[in-house]
């Protein structure tokens, strides 16, 4: 039976014939939701987020090193269950009342899940003990303000008492700005840390990774003993820019990269992500204070 010219087919038959319809979510070409997938800034390539994360985030092409998630990648180091966090109840405030910073923060603790930007305690790699933190980028991009140093602070003058080397895995944008000169002032706090823990003969081993810029550059991430480093990590205080703009004249090809600063003489080595938990405990081994 012929239908009649005012005739309109519902939204399903149109649907079933493959022509979109207005709120029914049909369109031409497919669509990935954005976590199934992950552009590698290194290759170009896209890969699938859960090939990255099996891989210690990590791309599976060009070995790329994306920002690791700071208790991740502490529990990747250290040996099962050895793990030990100190300081878990300090928490930054907004005791300026800079504008935002109460709504930044409480976004900051839902999106990474932590405290702080930064993670401390005591563990063992390969049965080695150690004082150990790492710097956690989904907390406010690992700033630098008046509890971390804090917690940083209390790591090192803990290890003195305790006579443990310290492990430190830096990542940040510097310093926090919403809580002003405080947050500058531990950069003088972190080092006169690191100064009480080195004059008791104690080692102090840093890996820095992408990026590690600002105050904790100046301060307690570049102080170490011995400099590590990621692969392509961006080092430095100010950024390139920054730099460019301040000199007026275009930088060196690299400049800033942990590759760079490894030929200047301002690192001791690089260590891609699987072999930091070997090199490490070696180093820890021959370092060892015996009793």
């Amino acid at each position: 039976m012929l239908k009649s010219a005012n005739f309109k087919p519902s939204r399903n038959q149109l649907e079933n014939m493959g022509v979109a319809t207005a709120g029914s979510g049909f369109t031409e070409q497919p669509q990935v939701p954005d976590q199934l997938c992950t552009k590698c800034p290194g290759c170009g390539k896209t890969i699938f987020t859960s090939d990255m994360r099996a891989n210690l985030w990590m791309c599976p092409s060009c070995g790329y090193h994306f920002k690791y998630p700071a208790r991740k990648h502490l529990l990747k180091i250290c040996d099962e269950n050895s793990f030990e966090e100190w300081d878990t109840g300090l928490r930054s405030t907004d005791f300026l009342h800079f504008p935002g910073y109460a709504v930044k923060l409480k976004s900051a603790r839902l999106n990474s899940r932590e405290n702080e930007s930064v993670i401390s305690g005591k563990a063992a790699i390969e049965g080695e003990p150690c004082a150990i933190f790492a710097m956690d980028s989904r907390f406010m991009m690992g700033s630098m303000g008046s509890v971390v140093g804090e917690k940083i602070t209390r790591l090192f003058e803990r290890a003195t008492e305790e006579r443990l080397p310290v492990i430190g895995f830096t990542l940040s944008g510097g310093a926090r700005m919403q809580e002003g000169t405080t947050s500058l002032m531990q950069m003088a706090k972190t080092s006169g840390a690191v100064k009480y823990h080195s004059d008791a003969g104690l080692l102090y081993i840093t890996v820095l990774t992408n990026p590690t810029t600002g105050g904790v550059t100046a301060s307690f991430a570049m102080e170490g003993d011995i400099l590590l480093s990621e692969p392509g990590a961006l080092i430095g205080f100010a950024g390139p820019r920054v730099i460019e703009q301040t000199m007026r004249q275009k930088l060196p090809k690299g400049f800033q990269s942990a590759e760079f600063l490894l030929e200047k003489g301002f690192l001791d080595g690089i260590v891609p992500r699987p072999e930091q938990r070997k090199v490490l405990a070696q180093l820890l081994r021959l370092h060892r204070k015996e009793a």
